[in-house]
């Protein structure tokens, strides 16, 4: 080998060295986008499921309340009829408060704003909490594919290395705003693109 291919060689190793630096530094940011969007994702999953579980007790503790009402209300009516035909003044008066009563405790269990506990307000709690679900349901994913775009990224860079093809690299880097895109969708705007 002549001293002129001989510094051919060098220049060519020392540049093909200064590109594999520059894809090892584009894997790194790649792979931090990746760590982000998994936290990300994961933390609006646990989400989701904590809110899905907050929906169903609030619903169960919502049809509860209804039941109780319905069975109040129930031996409110059967007292007034019973009232009709009680002729005893004393006994009347004893049924009388005993359904004023019920029908009180009828409309507390239909309204108790105090407590937050009545069947109006945890019907409305329960929605809320679905609405909740829902949202980070929509955030979980656009971060999944946030994930999964960064994941064919760092393949791509890293098979520009083997192969030396520099469209690679460029795809991978397209690939990683493709992510980056999801993940701000993910972060501001979940339900722009309907992916459930």
């Amino acid at each position: 080998m002549s001293a002129h291919e001989s510094m051919e060689h060098a220049e060519h190793a020392e540049h093909a060295s200064t590109e594999n630096r520059k894809i090892a530094l584009l894997i790194a940011v790649i792979a931090l986008c990746l760590a982000l969007s998994e936290t990300l994702g994961k933390g609006a999953q646990t989400e989701s499921i904590s809110k899905n579980v907050e929906a169903s007790n609030l619903w169960a503790f919502f049809q509860a309340k209804s039941i109780r009402r319905t069975a109040v209300q129930t031996a409110a009516e059967q007292g007034k009829l019973n009232l009709a035909t009680t002729t005893d003044e004393a006994a009347k008066a004893a049924l009388q408060k005993q359904i004023d009563d019920w029908q009180k405790t009828a409309a507390r269990y239909r309204s108790e704003p105090d407590t937050g506990e009545g069947s109006e307000q945890l019907s409305e709690r329960a929605k809320h909490a679905e609405h909740e679900r829902d949202e980070a349901t929509a955030k979980y994913h656009h971060f999944e594919l946030a994930s999964a775009a960064f994941q064919i990224a760092i393949v791509l860079a890293s098979a520009t290395i083997i192969t030396g093809i520099a469209a690679l690299a460029w795809v991978s880097g397209l690939v990683t705003l493709a992510g980056v895109a999801m993940t701000l969708l993910g972060l501001f705007q979940p339900h722009l693109l309907p992916l459930h």
